[in-house]
């Protein structure tokens, strides 16, 4: 994987809008102002925000080509150093047949997201690039009072000041806590936080489990199984696999299809291990683990594999940052997670 040059103070960065359009409505901008002014105040960063961006959801619903223009774009420009994206949404896939893999391998920088950014995150897989999921400017950069401390110190870890081995511990505390992005007012506001005093939990497994990290929000692979940019079978060897669910709750049923059509593929007897993060606000907590030792242990017979349950990262705040395909492990032992290699130069 082709790894792209760290940030520093100074760096140009660029926000694209690849799915929902909704950071450029009236009512919401006052949000994508407040992640712009993050990225400026606490990173030191300068921000330029794509000619498309916040063209509001209409356009960009009926212009997919207009969002893949804006990503294709700052890839392109040699002086931005980073691309944040905007928020997730639903369709990014409409976006496949616009992309120049090769303007992506040609061009690496850092490229950030979640959600249905887990699209765009195969598209630079394909590419060679590693990417990061992690935070959208909508939601984590311009969260109410002020970004999570959890969040900021792993983008300033991930970004700025990469360590050869980066351990990342479980939150002490999450919410899911939604405060209406209409009302301005509620950026003054912090959400209520819940304390977690279980940590992470060790749903199965034994030893350690090392790995190249793959994977994104599990509501999202549906649409990408059996594209161009769903990895092949000899890709998933050895990796570690990491999972998330949106804000949608998906019904345990339907996560179990998807894992289903996975083992079907012989892709659970390849990796070495699985993380999966905290559900939104705890919905089926109990439910998505059941269906983990159900798929994994008991029908694909795989009860040793290590699969650490309850991770932060995703759809709960506040969340760390994975880089697709660096190297991370699981310890059984001490239920943790560490990555082995930076992610950037």
């Amino acid at each position: 994987m082709i790894k792209p040059a760290r940030l520093k103070k100074g760096d140009k960065v660029a926000i694209v809008s690849l799915s929902y359009g909704m950071g450029g409505e009236e009512d919401v901008l006052h949000k994508y102002e407040l992640g712009k002014q993050r990225l400026e105040t606490v990173f030191g960063l300068e921000v330029v925000t794509m000619p498309n961006a916040l063209k509001g959801i209409s356009f960009l619903d009926e212009n997919p080509e207009a969002r893949a223009e804006d990503l294709m774009a700052a890839f392109q420009d040699p002086y931005i150093k980073g691309i944040f994206t905007m928020i997730g949404g639903d369709d990014t896939i409409r976006l496949l047949e616009h992309i120049d893999f090769d303007v992506i391998r040609s061009n690496p920088k850092i490229f950030c997201g979640y959600s249905d950014t887990t699209t765009n995150h195969f598209m630079m897989f394909k590419a060679g690039l590693m990417s990061f999921y992690g935070p959208s400017i909508l939601a984590e950069f311009a969260e109410n009072k002020a970004m999570h401390e959890y969040t900021e110190y792993f983008v300033k870890k991930t970004f700025f000041d990469p360590q050869p081995e980066l351990a990342i511990n479980p939150s002490p505390a999450w919410t899911s806590e939604f405060l209406d992005w209409a009302d301005k007012a509620n950026n003054k506001i912090a959400r209520k936080m819940t304390p977690d005093d279980e940590g992470y939990e060790l749903l199965q497994g034994r030893g350690a489990a090392k790995g190249r990290l793959i994977g994104g929000c599990v509501d999202v692979f549906p649409m990408i199984i059996g594209t161009e940019i769903w990895p092949a079978t000899s890709e998933w060897d050895n990796a570690i696999l990491f999972l998330e669910t949106s804000q949608d709750h998906p019904r345990p049923d339907d996560v179990t299809y998807i894992l289903r059509g996975m083992a079907a593929q012989g892709l659970f007897k390849r990796i070495s291990g699985i993380i999966f993060g905290k559900p939104v606000e705890e919905k089926y907590y109990d439910e998505y683990r059941q269906m983990l030792l159900k798929v994994v242990g008991d029908e694909c017979g795989l009860h040793d594999m290590p699969i650490l349950y309850n991770v932060n990262f995703g759809h709960t705040a506040p969340m760390c940052i994975l880089p697709y395909g660096a190297v991370a492990e699981i310890n059984c032992a001490q239920k943790s997670f560490r990555l082995l290699e930076a992610g950037v130069l």
